[in-house]
């Protein structure tokens, strides 16, 4: 039976396309990747895109959308499974990978936030939300379930990369006291899926993209040069 064609409707900065490209890659799909500009949507593209986001997955010429669904949809058509098999487990992945989106929701609060006081109360959110996963990872292996590699993992990698560019304009310390995940943090830095699935221009354009927010944080990067 001939495998559907897989094409990964993405855009630059999307974090929600870097997962489902993690997750395509850690299965070692063959698999194109078509970027799209969002501020100027064409029509084919607002067809099979009813919420108008990306990721979108093409399986031949049928369309998935959202990157939750595209990850579930991947872990049970390519092999190796990413999910573990227990049911409870599995549902408990499912849960923090949900988390995992509520942390990138605060991750724009916090770029966006109009002042300092929602800045600094942005950060603390972000740190309380990762003391929380410091109580939930293991005490040995590299990844959210130990040695292996999770969908989890592959929902973190993109929110982990937000703070090499944080670091890199003066705004450090999120991770000061949770040591578990600052060292989970490194270990996805270093898996290859995870590096392939951001452009080598990653860091630069979303430095852009933050300039032009018109906010405490971009405000910040101007006033250090």
């Amino acid at each position: 039976m001939k495998t559907a064609k897989l094409t990964l409707i993405s855009h630059t900065l999307c974090p929600y396309v870097q997962r489902a490209a993690i997750v395509l890659a850690e299965k070692g799909a063959v698999f194109e990747r078509r970027d799209v500009d969002l501020a100027h949507k064409p029509d084919w593209f607002k067809t099979i895109s009813p919420l108008g986001k990306t990721p979108v997955l093409l399986v031949g010429e049928q369309a998935i959308f959202e990157s939750a669904v595209i990850c579930e949809y991947l872990d049970e058509t390519v092999a190796p499974p990413l999910h573990p098999d227990d049911a409870l487990q599995r549902a408990r992945h499912r849960g923090w990978m949900e988390f995992g989106s509520a942390v990138l929701n605060t991750i724009w609060g916090f770029y966006t936030a109009p002042d300092a006081a929602a800045l600094q109360a942005r950060r603390e959110e972000l740190i309380a939300k990762f003391s929380q996963i410091e109580q939930v990872l293991p005490g040995s292996g590299s990844y959210f379930a130990g040695e292996k590699f999770s969908i989890v993992d592959a929902v973190f990698g993109p929110v982990f990369r937000y703070f090499e560019v944080f670091e890199r304009i003066g705004e450090a310390g999120f991770f000061d006291t949770t040591t578990k995940v600052q060292a989970w943090r490194h270990a996805l830095a270093q898996r290859p899926s995870v590096q392939q699935a951001a452009s080598p221009q990653y860091p630069e354009l979303l430095k852009q993209f933050l300039l032009e927010r018109n906010s405490e944080l971009s405000r910040r990067m101007l006033s250090a040069g």
